[in-house]
């Protein structure tokens, strides 16, 4: 038999038919099994699976068994986030908050310093690492390659396999200062490769900051302003931390249970929060964004954009999911502290670049969805717009490309990822193993000459 790649599709997609009848749970059984599918309890809140002293999010309270809304907060190491922020002032703070989560106390100035040079003397990649890693094999798509590179560093440390504090230590402050560098210059050569356009790789340059670095090395002139890293350096510091319980935190911990290294539980992390239900989402806000522009004439008005959201919402518009992206949280109810701080720091600077109209959208679709949600689903609960409905308005009017919007995340998530490994590992922990209920009967054996 002549196995040609035809055959080989055909039966892919036999067996795919099969997967279909094989492969189906009833929904139903997850209920009657008691089942907390997805780590979730029955009143949507989430399974306790651990302890962290890292972040904590808190958007409603319990009471007689329902959920009561109140103002969101996070907090990093018992800090509310909005108090960083303010701090923070206009002097860049993601290094500060990174030394915040690593170690657990705001770092005095000679602190701060001694950890900025730390970041700035790991940020170049090894030698041959351009050419040897990012370049072979090419990919479209920049997490994938992040997730490649990631694990490739493994092949470039002495001790990778080494858990002592000290060495997981070193490996998570270089993967910090590393992944602004493989982030911006995998985009570079995805440029070039796929996009057939020109491929700048600048160096990062020491005396910068990581907010600096990621602005200089994806524009091509190495130009920006200070106001343009101080917002993008304002979305790194409320993506560095969300509890132990976000998808990629905790992909993070069960690895790192296993006593798995260090670059094989980050890795994994970022191919976690590689998907459009986690990270991705900043990405089907901008696409839902354009939509919006492209199909409603007049989308500067209320009534107009009102239409449109109820058109979405009965999967008749955009992408035909049903979905508005950028609205509800699985724990904030009233706000999202982080988005509502990305509001306030974007307005001024969508005012002296013309954005004005653009925000006005986004914030007609944060006022109005909650209203069309009742209206078409006849749920009338507490719904707020999420960080990702303004970060990926922000991103856009940074210019910065839609394929970097989810890196972006990554490179400030890796702090809290490190934070969670750190905490996971030297606490002695037992790997994680939750249970699944079995819903197949015991079968016999039969020999293929009897099937």
């Amino acid at each position: 038999m002549n196995f040609t790649e035809s055959i080989a599709k055909d039966l892919i997609k036999q067996y795919s038919e099969v997967l279909k009848t094989t492969g189906k749970i009833d929904p139903k059984l997850y209920e009657y099994y008691q089942v907390k599918r997805g780590l979730r309890n029955s009143d949507g809140t989430g399974v306790q699976a651990g302890i962290t002293r890292i972040g904590n999010v808190h958007g409603y309270l319990m009471n007689e068994g329902e959920k009561m809304p109140v103002k969101g907060e996070l907090t990093y190491r018992g800090m509310d986030v909005e108090d960083i922020v303010r701090g923070k002032g206009d002097h860049f703070g993601f290094e500060e908050t990174a030394f915040l989560l690593l170690f657990g106390y705001l770092p005095k100035l000679e602190e701060l310093q001694q950890f900025k040079e730390l970041l700035s003397t790991y940020r170049d990649l090894p030698d041959g690492f351009m050419e040897n890693v990012i370049m072979r094999p090419p990919s479209k798509d920049i997490m994938n390659k992040l997730a490649q590179s990631t694990l490739a560093l493994y092949a470039y440390d002495e001790d990778p396999e080494n858990m002592a504090v000290e060495n997981v230590l070193l490996q998570c402050i270089k993967l910090i200062a590393r992944f602004p560098i493989i982030v911006t210059h995998s985009y570079q050569f995805k440029r070039h490769h796929f996009d057939n356009k020109s491929m700048y790789v600048h160096s990062p340059k020491p005396e910068l900051s990581t907010a600096e670095n990621v602005m200089r090395t994806i524009r091509s002139n190495k130009q920006f302003t200070k106001e343009e890293s101080l917002l993008l350096d304002l979305a790194l510091v409320l993506h560095a931390e969300h509890g132990g319980g976000n998808n990629s935190s905790f992909t993070c911990r069960v690895l790192s249970s296993s006593g798995t290294d260090t670059y094989s539980a980050i890795s994994a992390a970022v191919s976690s929060l590689k998907g459009p239900k986690h990270g991705g989402a900043s990405n089907s806000v901008s696409k839902m964004l354009d939509d919006i522009k492209a199909n409603v004439p007049n989308w500067t008005e209320d009534d107009a954009v009102y239409d449109y959201i109820v058109k979405i919402l009965k999967k008749e518009a955009n992408d035909y999911t049903g979905l508005i992206y950028g609205m509800g949280h699985a724990i904030y109810t009233l706000d999202d502290p982080r988005a509502t701080l990305l509001k306030a720091s974007a307005a001024k600077l969508a005012a002296e670049g013309g954005f004005e109209k653009e925000l006005a959208l986004v914030d007609a679709i944060e006022r109005l969805t909650p209203k069309a949600f009742f209206e078409i689903k006849g749920d009338n609960k507490a719904m707020c717009a999420n960080i990702d409905l303004y970060a990926g308005f922000v991103y856009s009017m940074l210019g910065i490309p839609p394929e970097l919007y989810t890196p972006i995340f990554a490179i400030a998530r890796v702090v809290g990822w490190s934070a969670h490994r750190l905490e996971e590992v030297f606490n002695d922990s037992r790997i994680i193993r939750p249970a699944y209920k079995v819903l197949i009967d015991k079968k016999e054996y039969i020999p293929i000459n009897e099937r």
